[in-house]
């Protein structure tokens, strides 16, 4: 079982991310956290730095390539990476209407470019440091597509897909990749749904559960459990079955 130290998260500003900031912040350890919103970002520092851990906020849009890279190395030479969590992502979906063009590509280009432009320099200064783990925020949308958010849906089964082939790939070099796939988390993407939402779970507990999966070095951490079930099942369905349920859920507003 492995205990990182210091910690790159993106998306630290709010939902998940600042879950997982708070959730590692401890002495002794150093954070990264990054986001695009400055304010919610220094509040969420700040709460990290009272339960003791020290602190780096970097406001940081994932889509900007050089800027990701230069702030994965300079944060790797200020103190060594144990764990990169790409975090950051939005969700889609317009209730009644079609995802547009631009939409479409927002979503593609922060949920998945935005994974790549954080994933691919965390791998070259732990390839220089000899080991480092990466974590991968997909969804349990990533399962099956979906009508009511087909960008969200694709984005997230890329980059599920993608993480789990590179975990085999990376294994040679010391570098642990798991995937992390989520179902109904509070947060500002879940908080605009006017639909029920079944296991909704607290922030707390989402990133004790994603921790603890990290350490123990899972290659895909799912949850809640009768969710990811449910979802797997639904999967396996013939398509005009899946289908025919998938128009009778509700939209996403």
């Amino acid at each position: 079982m492995t205990i990182p130290k210091t910690i790159f998260i993106t998306g630290a500003s709010s939902g998940i991310g600042a879950a997982l900031a708070e959730y590692y912040a401890r002495p002794g350890n150093v954070l990264f956290l990054c986001g695009r919103n400055r304010t919610r970002l220094q509040a969420i520092a700040g709460q990290c730095i009272k339960r003791g851990a020290q602190v780096h906020s970097l406001q940081l849009d994932v889509i900007d390539q050089t800027a990701c890279s230069e702030a994965i190395i300079k944060a790797n030479q200020t103190s060594k990476l144990d764990l990169v969590i790409a975090n950051a992502g939005i969700s889609g979906g317009t209730g009644q209407q079609d995802e547009s063009d631009h939409q479409t590509r927002e979503i593609m280009d922060i949920n998945l470019n935005g994974v790549f432009n954080t994933v691919f320099p965390a791998i070259e200064v732990m390839k220089s440091n000899g080991q480092g783990q990466i974590a991968i925020m997909s969804s349990l949308a990533s399962f099956k597509g979906l009508p009511s958010a087909p960008a969200y849906c694709a984005s997230k089964a890329a980059v599920r897909t993608w993480g789990e082939s590179l975990r085999g790939t990376l294994k040679k070099s010391n570098i642990k990749v798991s995937v992390i796939t989520p179902g109904f988390v509070k947060s500002g993407i879940t908080a605009v749904n006017k639909f029920p939402m079944p296991f909704l779970m607290e922030s707390s507990k989402a990133a004790a559960i994603i921790g603890k999966g990290l350490e123990r070095n899972k290659a895909r951490i799912s949850f809640p459990k009768p969710m990811y079930l449910a979802v797997l099942f639904f999967s396996t369905l013939p398509l005009f079955i899946s289908e025919f349920i998938s128009n009778k859920l509700p939209n996403k507003q």
